[in-house]
Order: structure tokens, then sequence, then C-alpha cells
């Protein structure tokens, strides 16, 4: 009842709800007016999500009940058989037809030495260890001023429109060409939505190697993706097939890793941690506060931080919280997310 506010029952109650390791909802009842209260402090209870709802009026009640059934009917065998959308992206001509033909054992795209083949996303499922995959080949993404046809500009559309609906994107980049700006964009575009990228160097067999050549071209990666520092990468041939069979595996961490869950208390202990390590910064003598941190969605996980005053959150200490929740989680290969709210406020 968010009229009397949370009693020491409730906090015996949610103390034997936590050993029981379910899942949790907390719905605050008797809130008819959100501007008249703040149910904030129902987070304290450390148990989760916390809904307003008014049992009187149905507000709030759909949002809750929606919560509620999301998982209904999915077991772990069940989403362990889920089919993982992969969408093969990358400039003209690096070689994505190749590769998707090499992944799926037999030639379902056409390939040739002319940038453009591929016109449209290509859609093919395939199982693999009984695992489904589906595998997208896409258009290759020129730059904007390279576009001369309108079929082109369409099927640049359709790429980017398949990045939206994938699961995990490899970047196909061709190792004998220096990695582009816009091999970059592209990796841009992936990051901002939220999409966990494997980086593809391909036709590695044209290369003349050394020992230290994969850490000659690994150096090079981190320094132009500095953005997306997580990214996994892999040095391949399509053409003769080497080591595109480890591709599968580099699929299936990051899918495990943006599927990441994690407790309210054990979340909460991390920030408290780095807090304690460096503290927030302040500005004109008023300090920022992070009160609570709860996990409000996964692929890629995403983190909910109440704060005193979001305005006092620079982007670097932002950042600096980002890093701590990868380093404390191993949440490599996936983007995560930090959404920063002020007390008070859903």
């Amino acid at each position: 009842d968010v009229k009397t506010g949370i009693s020491s029952e409730d906090y015996e109650i949610a103390s034997l709800l936590r050993k029981s390791r379910k899942k949790i909802i907390v719905a605050v009842n008797k809130v008819d007016n959100y501007k008249n209260y703040d149910v904030y402090e129902f987070y304290n209870l450390g148990l989760g999500d916390v809904f307003a709802v008014s049992a009187a009026s149905g507000d709030g009640v759909a949002e809750l009940l929606d919560e509620l059934i999301k998982d209904f009917g999915r077991s772990k065998e069940a989403e362990d058989s889920l089919c993982i959308n992969v969408a093969v992206v990358g400039r003209p001509n690096a070689g994505k037809s190749s590769l998707v033909n090499r992944l799926l054992g037999y030639e379902r795209t056409i390939v040739t030495d002319i940038a453009g083949t591929t016109r449209d996303a290509i859609d093919t499922l395939i199982k693999v260890n009984d695992r489904e995959y589906n595998i997208i080949d896409t258009a290759g993404i020129r730059r904007k001023r390279s576009v001369s046809e309108n079929v082109e500009y369409y099927s640049i559309v359709r790429a980017l429109a398949s990045v939206k609906r994938a699961d995990i994107c490899l970047l196909v980049i061709d190792s004998e060409e220096d990695i582009s700006e816009q091999d970059v964009r592209i990796c841009g575009y992936i990051h901002e939505e939220g999409k966990p990228a494997v980086i593809v160097m391909n036709k590695w067999d044209k290369i003349e190697k050394d020992t230290n050549t994969i850490n000659t071209f690994e150096e090079q990666l981190r320094e132009k993706l500095k953005f997306m520092d997580y990214f996994k990468s892999i040095y391949v041939s399509a053409l003769t097939g080497k080591r595109t069979d480890k591709i599968f595996e580099l699929i299936d961490y990051a899918y495990e890793k943006s599927c990441f869950k994690v407790s309210t208390g054990i979340l909460n202990d991390v920030i408290t941690d780095a807090v304690s390590v460096s503290e927030p910064p302040s500005h004109k003598g008023k300090k920022l506060n992070i009160l609570y941190a709860t996990q409000v969605d996964i692929k890629p996980p995403t983190f909910k931080l109440f704060v005193n005053d979001s305005k006092l959150l620079h982007f670097s200490y932002k950042r600096y919280l980002e890093n701590s929740l990868r380093a404390a989680f191993s949440l490599d290969a996936t983007p995560i997310r930090l959404i920063i709210k002020n007390r008070g406020k859903d």
C-alpha cells in the first residue's frame, strides 16, 4: 500500500522471497495519482522492478500483466532451442556471400567479383549442433554519396533493417584493405542498435603473415572501434574455409552475453563497490548520488539507475560505471545500456 509505505512485515516477507530465487515483481497498490506518491522507496525491498498500480481504477494493471506473462511457457529448454538471427553485413565485395555459402555448406547466394551482386537480404535457416540459426545475407553497404541507383538505395535500407531484426551481427571486412571509415560507420550503426558484433576479417589466406600480424590488425581494430571495444574478432578465409567453423562458437558466446541477467541485490553491490572506488562528480557543491539500480531488459543487458540529479552525471563517469559492470559480470561481446532516471520517476 503506497499510503502506508514499507512495514517491518514487508521486509520480513521480502527476505523470505529473496531466498526462493524466483522472479519477483513488486506491485504498489492504491497509486491513484502518480504525482502525489513516490514509489521509489519500494525498491529498498531489493526485490526487483516496482509497478505502481491502482486496483480500484485499473491504472498500471495492463503494464503489470504484460510483465507477468512475458516469460510464461518459456523453459530453459525452449530458450536453448530459439533460433538466433545472424545478419552478415559489410561493404560491397568484402566476401559476405562467400562467407554465407561457407557457413551453410552449399552455394545459397551468387558469388562474383562484381560488387553489388546481392541486392536483397536473403534469409536461410541452418541447424548446427542442435541449434537453429537464421543467416541473413545482405547487400553491401556503401557511403550515401556513392549510391547512384534507386535499387541499390533500397537494398542498403533493407540491409540496415536486417541489423535491427538480428540478434548478432557479423561485420565482414576485407583483410587486404585498410579498415575504412565506412566499416567504422557500419559498426557505429550496429552499436547504436544495441547488437553484439563479431568482426570477421575475411580473405586472411591472402595476407602475408609473421608472428605479429594478427596483433597488428587487432591494434588497428581497437584503435578505430574504441566506442565498441567489447567486440569479438576472428580471422578467416571464406574461400578455403579456414577457421570459419569457429564463427558459430563466437555467435553463441555473444548471444549468451547479450541475454545476461543479474539479481537486483548483486547489481547494487557492484554499483556500490564502483562508487566506493571512484566517487561520483559534483557540481557547485551538489554531489551526484546513485540511489538504486535494477536490470530492466536483455538483448542488450539494460540497467536503470536512479539518481538524485541526472544532470550531475558526466558522460565519463557513466562510461566508468559501464566498464565496472563489464568487469564485474564479464560482459564482453555485447553492448550494455544504462538508463539514468531522477528519483521518483519511472
